[in-house]
């Protein structure tokens, strides 16, 4: 028996579909919206397409997402974030502390200026959580797989079909190129992948920067020296590191488990400290890296390394009935931590555009696709940019400039009205 909250009883069966959409990409982008237009649009004919074949297993990806406060809701909102917990792998984030490893010369007090943002203050039980990709991917494809066989006139999941390209078509909507052509209304592009696999883009198709950084990926075992819950992001000379909450565990097989992180560590290319250092030299640098408050990094995991750089095109919509989300509209630096959000607010606007535009069985696309569009690019650039000029000022040379970023982390941290709009920001997006 489903339950009300259960994401697939509120898919309901409909009469054969009017109008058509693919979703080109199953991670998580792709079915969110694949999942919240199958009950917002009972008049829609919805295929998914995704180059990973059915029996892949996909729950044990490692991979760490950072959800805000917003994405926690939205998935509470579509059912699933019960069954996401269920796996008790989510570690929630109830406080953010963000500090400078460079002294802030000019700064009077005797402690460094740092910033310290906690979901208590802001009225909230949590700011975030951090979950792998995994726990939080492998529940939306069940559910997703099971709409479709509750529905399959309606709803189709195509895995293990790459989609080869697009084709707008004269008379209005895009023919898929994937093993067969086929015409649909509306084409959702959710496939992004990350910066080192996508091509660059040319303004003014879009903006693209190499940020000549690498970003160091793994997880650390901790003392217990602060509360469990905490965030930390800590700007170095090299650019900025971060620890996320974990669930307690093992950082490697077989070994002792406690308060675990997952470590983002992203330096410059051309003087990478990292990349010849041998785990316990890496170690060493660690902790002298980040603030006391995060005690002593004890043991950390192997790391891979990711070139880091900004793709992001200058328009969500393109080619008439083509729109782009998550990733393959926007791929940012991690130091802000919002990729993954910025693909669910993504999600949520396309479909109560799409929603406002039905009329009867039939959906304007056009004008859905522009108020989309409208309403989506004030937040999408704010963090475009904001990100853009952080992940650049770690490449520029002056001394002023982290004596600059000091003094902006004291006076952010002195001004309760800037502190509750960042937080407000940081849950919620731009609004």
């Amino acid at each position: 028996m489903t339950s009300p909250q259960d994401p697939i009883a509120a898919v309901p069966k409909s009469p054969p579909a009017k109008w058509s959409m693919a979703i080109i990409g199953a991670g998580p982008a792709g079915l969110a919206l694949a999942l919240q237009a199958a009950t917002a649009l009972p008049q829609t004919h919805i295929t998914v397409f995704d180059a990973r074949p059915a029996d892949k297993d996909i729950s044990q990806d490692p991979r760490t997402l950072a959800l805000s406060l917003g994405s926690v809701q939205e998935l509470q909102r579509m059912g699933l974030w019960s069954t996401v917990e269920a796996d008790q792998q989510v570690a929630p984030i109830r406080a953010v502390h963000v500090s400078q490893q460079q002294p802030t010369v000019l700064w009077p007090g005797q402690d460094q200026p740092q910033v310290v943002i906690s979901a208590a203050e802001q009225g909230q039980p949590q700011l975030g959580a951090v979950a792998s990709y995994g726990t939080l991917v492998a529940p939306m494809q069940t559910a997703w797989v099971q709409a479709t066989e509750r529905d399959p006139q309606r709803l189709q999941m195509r895995f293990g079909t790459p989609v080869k390209g697009l084709k707008p078509l004269p008379n209005g909507g895009v023919e898929v190129d994937a093993e067969i052509a086929e015409p649909f209304d509306l084409v959702v592009v959710a496939e992004g992948g990350v910066f080192a696999g996508q091509p660059s883009l040319q303004w003014p198709q879009g903006l693209s920067r190499d940020y000549e950084q690498t970003a160091w990926v793994g997880q650390v075992l901790l003392t217990d020296a602060d509360e469990d819950g905490v965030a930390y992001e800590r700007f170095t000379p090299s650019g900025p590191a971060a620890l996320l909450p974990l669930t307690r565990g093992s950082v490697v097989p077989g070994g002792p488990v406690g308060r675990r992180a997952a470590l983002v560590w992203c330096v410059q290319r051309e003087d990478d400290p990292v990349r010849e250092l041998n785990e316990a030299q890496r170690l060493v640098v660690l902790n002298s890296i980040f603030h006391p408050r995060v005690g002593v990094i004890e043991q950390l995991s192997p790391l891979k390394a990711f070139p880091l750089g900004l793709n992001a095109h200058r328009r969500l919509v393109s080619e008439g009935s083509v729109v782009r989300i998550g990733n393959a509209a926007q791929t940012l630096h991690p130091v802000a931590g919002q990729g993954f959000n910025l693909s669910l607010r993504d999600v949520r606007e396309l479909v109560n555009a799409l929603r406002s535009a039905s009329v009867g069985d039939q959906v304007d696309v056009a004008t859905a696709l522009r108020r989309f569009e409208r309403r989506r690019q004030p937040d999408r650039w704010a963090l475009i940019a904001g990100t853009d000029v952080l992940a650049r000022s770690f490449t520029w040379p002056a001394p002023i400039l982290a004596t600059a970023r000091g003094l902006a982390l004291g006076a952010m941290q002195a001004l309760g009205p800037v502190k509750r709009k960042l937080a407000r920001t940081m849950m919620f997006g731009l609004r």
